[in-house]
C-alpha cells in the first residue's frame, strides 16, 4: 500500500518556538487529513481504527484490508496527551502516529528548519510576559523528490505575504 505525498492544503503550520529575534514553525497534519487520505486511497470500507489502553497509554491500531492476502493488516502506535483535551488529544495523536506508520505524511519528517526572523512576523509579549505571535501561517507550495523528501517549500502568513522560502540544492541545480 503506497500513499501519495501531502498537498499544500493538507499541511498545517504550528509555532515551535519563539524568541525576541525569530520564531520557528513545525509542519503537521491533522486526524481529518489522515481519514480523508485513507478514504481516498483504500476506500471508506477498507480501513478501520481501534484504540486500546496499555499501561496507562492510549494506542491506536489502523487496519487496512489487503485484498491479495484476504486479511486485515494493522499498524499500531502510542499517542501523547495534548494541552487542551487530554484524552481526545492522546487518542487523536495515536491515530495520526499509526497513520504515519502506514506512510501518511511521513515526508513531513524531511522538512527543513523553518526559521522566520522578527522582521517578517509580529512577536509580542502577552499579559504574563510570555512571547507570542498572533500571526497564522499556511503552506503556499511544496515540492518533493522521488524519495518523498521535501526539496522546496514556501510559507505565507494570514496576509498572504511570503515569510519563508526554501529550495534544496537539488532544486537550485534544476533551476540552472
Amino acid at each position: 500500500m503506497e500513499f501519495r505525498t501531502l498537498k499544500e492544503n493538507e499541511i498545517e503550520c504550528r509555532v515551535g518556538s519563539i524568541t525576541e529575534e525569530y520564531l520557528t514553525l513545525l509542519l503537521y497534519k491533522d486526524a481529518r487529513c489522515d481519514m480523508n487520505m485513507l478514504d481516498e486511497i483504500v476506500g471508506v470500507t477498507n480501513w478501520e481504527r481501534e484504540h486500546r489502553e496499555i499501561k496507562g497509554n492510549i494506542y491506536c491500531g489502523v487496519s487496512i484490508y489487503d485484498e491479495k492476502k484476504d486479511d486485515w493488516i494493522v499498524k499500531w502506535d502510542c499517542g501523547s496527551e495534548s494541552f487542551t483535551e487530554k484524552e481526545k488529544g492522546e487518542s487523536s495523536d495515536s491515530f495520526k502516529r499509526a497513520c504515519v506508520n502506514w506512510g501518511i505524511g511521513r515526508e513531513l519528517y524531511t522538512a527543513p528548519f523553518i526559521y522566520i526572523p522578527k522582521d517578517k512576523v509580529k512577536i509580542e509579549k502577552n499579559n504574563k510576559g510570555k512571547l507570542i505571535t498572533k500571526d497564522k501561517f499556511h503552506v503556499e507550495a511544496i515540492k518533493y523528490n522521488e524519495n518523498k523528501e521535501i526539496i522546496a517549500l514556501s510559507i505565507k502568513n494570514q496576509n498572504n505575504v511570503r515569510v519563508y522560502l526554501y529550495k534544496s540544492a537539488e532544486v537550485k541545480n534544476e533551476d540552472k
